[in-house]
C-alpha cells in the first residue's frame, strides 16, 4: 500500500512538473467529428459513443485510477452529475487502466459514470492523447473532449492540470454556452 502511495505521488509531481515524455500524435480540435469506439467500462460492459448521439458527450481522459489529481476530478465530475444529466449530458472517463481497476476505484470513490478502459490506447491515439512514460508504465495525459449532440468535437481542454478544481464547473458552463 505504501508502494502504491509513494507511486501515486511520484505520478503526479512528475505530470505537473511535465517531466514525462509523450507519445502520442497531435489531439483532434473543434469542428472535427469525434472518433467512434466501443470500449468496456468499470463492469466489463462494452460502451460506444454511438450509444449517445443526440446528447453531450464529456470525454475526459485521465492518468491513473485512485492517484491524487484524477481522484479529484472524478470527484467533481460526480458531484455535478445531476447537472450534467439535467444538461442532456453524459460523462465518461477513459484511462489506460483495466475495467478491474476502473471497478475497484469507482467502489472505492462511490463514482456511479463510466470509467472506459482503454489498455490498448485504442482511443487515447485515436483522439491523438498524448500518453507518458513512468519507467515501464504509461499514463494518458489529462484532456477532455466536448462532443456535441450531433457528434462534433465543440470545445477541448488540452491542458486540465491547469485548472483542475473547476474544470467540471468550467465544462458545464460550455455545455450551458452551446460549446463555445
Amino acid at each position: 500500500m505504501k508502494k502504491f502511495a509513494l507511486l501515486s505521488l511520484a505520478v503526479a509531481l512528475l505530470f505537473s512538473a511535465g517531466t514525462l515524455t509523450a507519445l502520442a500524435g497531435d489531439s483532434l480540435t473543434p469542428g472535427t467529428t469525434a472518433p467512434g469506439f466501443t470500449l468496456p467500462s468499470q463492469d466489463n460492459t462494452p460502451i460506444s459513443l454511438s450509444e449517445y448521439k443526440g446528447k453531450w458527450v464529456v470525454l475526459y481522459f485521465y492518468p491513473k485510477d485512485a492517484t491524487p489529481g484524477c481522484t479529484v476530478e472524478a470527484h467533481n465530475f460526480q458531484r455535478d452529475l445531476d447537472k450534467f444529466k439535467a444538461a442532456n449530458a453524459v460523462v465518461l472517463g477513459v484511462s489506460l487502466d483495466t475495467p478491474g481497476s476502473h471497478k475497484s476505484f469507482c467502489d472505492k470513490e462511490s463514482l456511479t459514470f463510466k470509467l472506459l478502459a482503454d489498455p490498448d490506447r485504442k482511443v487515447v491515439d485515436a483522439y491523438g492523447v498524448p500518453v507518458k512514460n513512468f519507467g515501464t508504465m504509461k499514463f494518458a495525459s489529462r484532456q477532455t473532449f466536448l462532443i456535441d449532440p450531433s457528434g462534433k468535437i465543440v470545445k477541448t481542454w488540452p491542458d486540465v492540470d491547469a485548472d483542475l478544481k473547476n474544470h467540471s464547473a468550467n465544462v458545464l458552463a460550455a455545455i450551458a454556452a452551446g460549446g463555445k
